[in-house]
């Protein structure tokens, strides 16, 4: 047993290949009531062992079929133990170390080595020597003081459920292995052949090859549903076998909110700068506790070594930690993340405030700078442009542009992705499709040059298979003709096989015809709101809103914006002036957290039914199709359903209500390109008024043609479009100085 555990470790101390054979075989002989859980404890054990001393070449999993191995053998050697035993089903468990009650974990930087006493609270009988016991420890200690962290196993579902900054700390070490050893010189480029991504049975991706280069930002795009959050969480959990040297980041959910302020929670999120400066602490502290010792006397009064040897090696280990941390420009990091709060939306002050007294949307934008602050070699964003304000987003673009290393972003906001990508993916048909060296506008024109060619090409084809194929069935048994009937069926045969190109993606979101109504229709009048006595939302607001108005409100988060659309349709009451409307006027109001409103554990076919009764099921699913739920997907649980689909079930039943007045707030979020395209068309083509927040830039710019800011507790007319308020805002950060450019590495 010790041989073929020498075999596959040659380099390991012979004292803990002979505590772990004694320890196995104590464990697979017991007689104990409770053999099967110690059998399970001493698996667990020694396979956390072994793989602690392993070289970072052997792949863990070879290592626990070689524990299981060793444990059958034994079994075989010696019968079972008990009539009882179920240990079959006990080894058919993948069992970790860490879950085990008096069992240390491994994985930290800081921790310490295996708890060998302490194995399920027992005394273990091992003939091996409890100094030589030590001395195994103190070995596996100094060599994960050396690698720090290695490749570990780990549980996906982590990522999107972290509870605290402890879960959030062990996920990222997990995720990214942290090593001493300078990332200089290794690629950073991504390929990665053969990938497959499914979830709940539905194929994403097939066979299919991701290639990402060093530096490039891509725009990742495709229709609702099609996977593209889906396949983010995969590159974040590694569930693609990307090389453990490149750090993966991926921003999806607001953090939670605890008592610490926001600048130490953007600190805090660098995981490796946090233990490597604790690290330093710990060495700095031994270092000197070792001046203070006296040298120890052998038995023949000589002088010992010992105390030189262990100042040498934690020097080294120091030394190696400063430069690590000088690699990482450890000492840039609070102005660094300074800037980057500055950037969107954080003033000074409420840099200093506790996470737990922002709202949800700002959680989100601390969610994005701790992202950013990390500098991960893969940054991955969902929708960025969702949880952020038109300012924030135009900080947000300005950023990345010079952002050193990859960025993968998942976006529908055309004027982002012209500003941000270098290169688009087109994810569809279970593929991904490369256009390099382009933003969006170019990306959509060459995608449709080649649908049109590959349509041509297939058509093309068709036909000559067609001509082909009429002249062997015509003469194949003619004598005259069959030797050309022969060629032409080798013909055939050679043609390469064409799949038909996907079928042209488009969808037509339409709103019902408008009554006339007779003016005023919708007026504020010197409206003030305040939740609290003498702390106003928004004062002294005037504003008339028309059948034919299209009004696009835009402003920072926070200012009031949403608090304005619930005044006008009433979810409010103003604390001071007046708001009327006309007597047969009806609203329909397109709230930013929509989903609420939507029982998720019916269809979309269900929920139309109940909400708006009087119509056939047919008529249900017409009026979805009208707005992209075609097909199964009208009558599958909402829960199924991407953010998208879920929207377009909103304005769905938006239609349904007859509105004279659209009130939108945010009413872009989570829809595809072509969705966009198709909503823009409908307001611009519906009979009544439109009022919309929104942040995306081409959808304001396209829709409304009056924009009212709304800052400082003041709505007032922008004398110009989305584009000169766009300039505006970068003028104004440009001079307080804002856009930050000391963040490369």
């Amino acid at each position: 047993m010790e041989g073929e555990i020498t075999t596959l470790l040659p380099a390991l101390d012979p004292v803990i290949t002979d505590y772990s054979v004694g320890f196995l075989t104590h464990a697979a002989t017991s007689t104990s009531p409770e053999a099967d859980l110690e059998l399970a404890e001493a698996i667990s054990t020694v396979t956390q062992l072994l793989t602690d001393a392993a070289p970072p070449s052997v792949n863990p999993e070879k290592i626990s079929a070689l524990i299981l191995k060793l444990v059958s053998q034994l079994e075989a050697k010696h019968g079972s133990r008990k009539e009882y035993s179920t240990r079959s089903k006990k080894l058919d468990q993948s069992i970790h170390m860490a879950s085990h009650k008096n069992i240390s974990s491994t994985m930290g930087l800081l921790g310490t080595g295996v708890d060998l006493e302490q194995t399920g609270a027992r005394k273990v009988e091992s003939k091996v020597d409890r100094k030589k016991l030590e001395k195994a420890e103190r070995k596996i200690k100094a060599k994960q003081d050396k690698k720090i962290m290695k490749n570990v196993s780990y549980e996906a579902s982590r990522l999107i459920n972290q509870d605290d900054q402890k879960e959030y700390e062990e996920f990222y070490m997990q995720v990214n292995p942290l090593s001493l050893e300078s990332s200089a010189g290794k690629s950073k480029d991504i390929k990665v052949e053969g990938v497959d991504v499914s979830i709940s049975g539905k194929r994403i991706l097939s066979d299919t090859t991701l290639t990402l280069a060093y530096g490039r930002r891509y725009g990742l795009v495709g229709k609702n549903g099609i996977g593209k959050s889906t396949l983010l969480r995969a590159l974040s959990r590694r569930e693609v076998a990307i090389p453990t040297h490149i750090t993966i980041l991926h921003v999806e959910q607001e953090i939670m909110g605890d008592d610490t302020p926001a600048i130490q929670a953007v600190l805090d999120a660098d995981v490796w700068r946090k233990h490597l400066l604790a690290e330093q602490e710990r060495i700095t502290q031994e270092l000197a506790v070792l001046e203070r010792t006296p040298e120890p006397i052998t038995v023949t009064g000589g002088g010992s070594d010992f105390k030189s040897k262990q100042r040498d090696e934690l020097d080294n280990l120091l030394t190696d930690i400063h430069n690590k941390l000088a690699e990482m420009e450890s000492d840039k990091a609070e102005s660094r993340a300074a800037a980057i709060l500055a950037g969107l939306g954080f003033s000074p002050e409420r840099q200093q405030f506790a996470t737990k007294t922002f709202s949800g949307g700002w959680r989100m934008r601390l969610a994005l700078a701790r992202a950013l602050f990390c500098k991960p070699d893969l940054l991955l964003l969902d929708e960025p442009s969702n949880m952020l304000d038109v300012p924030s987003i135009t900080f947000l673009a300005e950023y990345l542009q010079d952002y050193p290393s990859t960025v993968l972003v998942v976006s529908h906001d055309r004027a982002f992705l012209n500003e941000v990508a270098t290169d688009i993916i087109h994810q569809h048909s279970e593929r991904l499709d490369y256009y390099k060296g382009g933003n969006f506008d170019s990306f959509y024109a060459t995608k449709e040059e080649r649908r049109k060619t590959a349509q041509r090409e297939y058509e093309n084809q068709m036909a000559y298979r067609k001509h082909l194929q009429t002249f062997i069935d015509k003469f194949r048994y003619n004598a005259a003709k069959s030797s050309e009937a022969q060629s032409r069926i080798k013909k055939l045969e050679k043609l390469p096989v064409l799949e038909p190109p996907d079928e042209e993606y488009s969808v037509v979101f339409k709103f019902p015809e408008v009554e006339k109504l007779s003016p005023p229709i919708m007026q504020m009048t010197g409206v003030s709101f305040a939740y609290n006595e003498g702390n106003p939302i928004v004062s002294n607001v005037d504003l008339d809103v028309q059948l034919d108005s299209r009004i696009g409100i835009v402003g920072p988060n926070g200012a009031g914006k949403t608090t304005l659309l619930k005044l006008l349709i009433g979810q409010l009451a103003p604390s001071k002036g007046m708001i009327s409307q006309h007597s047969r006027l009806r609203v329909g109001y397109f709230a930013q957290h929509h989903v609420d409103a939507l029982d998720l554990t019916m269809s979309a076919v269900s929920f139309c039914a109940k909400m708006f009764p009087g119509k056939t099921d047919e008529e249900y699913r017409k009026h979805l199709g009208a707005f992209g739920i075609t097909g199964m997907t009208g009558l599958q649980k909402m829960a199924l359903l991407s953010g998208g689909q879920k929207s377009r079930v909103a304005f769905a039943c938006l239609s349904l209500q007859n509105p004279h007045i659209l009130v939108l707030d945010e009413p872009s979020n989570h829809l595809d390109i072509e969705a966009m395209d198709a909503l823009a068309d409908a307001l611009k083509n519906f009979g009544g008024g439109v009022l919309m927040v929104s942040h995306d830039v081409t959808i304001l710019g396209s829709v409304c043609n009056r924009l009212w800011v709304c800052d400082n507790g003041t709505v007032e007319a922008f004398p110009g479009d989305i584009k000169a308020y766009k300039k505006r805002i970068l003028e104004q950060a440009g001079s307080s100085g804002v856009v930050a450019q000391g963040h490369h590495k």
